[in-house]
């Protein structure tokens, strides 16, 4: 029941930060579309982009100093590089980001971030069916 509430709050969490920071900066709170904000030249700590993606990076550290979740990979590093890889060019090809397209492009009820996102999780569902069912990976 637990973990329900938390995950309740977290995603309460993520709604209000994406729509505070379009509240505040006019801007959506896609990550590749902030990191992309954050490259722009003479721009780095200036930019809110800087602070929200700072958040992001500092919050698991904060929750794992007062939780104190048990985390355990069972992935090689070879496999989550190739996966950052991936997820990488996906984001390019996808003009943006799962949490772009899923969090802030379907609160705002736009048409290509509902296919993306769709896309996104059929071809999640196909991929763990195929490693876990036909190549039987655990």
């Amino acid at each position: 029941m637990a973990s329900i509430i938390l995950a309740l709050i977290g995603g309460a969490l993520i709604g209000f930060a994406t729509v505070g920071y379009l509240y505040v900066n006019g801007r959506i709170a896609g990550v590749s579309g902030l990191i992309a904000q954050l490259l722009q030249p003479n721009t780095f700590f200036k930019s809110s982009a800087f602070w929200f993606l700072l958040g992001l990076i500092i919050t698991p550290f904060v929750y794992q100093f007062f939780i104190q979740p048990e985390i355990i990979m069972q992935s090689s590093p070879l496999a989550l590089i190739i996966a950052g890889l991936l997820v990488g060019f996906g984001t390019r090809l996808g003009s943006g980001c799962t949490s772009g397209h899923g969090i802030c492009g379907i609160s705002r009820l736009s048409l290509r971030s509902m296919v993306a996102t769709i896309t996104f999780m059929f071809a999640g569902f196909v991929t763990v069916y195929v490693i876990r069912h036909l190549l039987g990976v655990a």
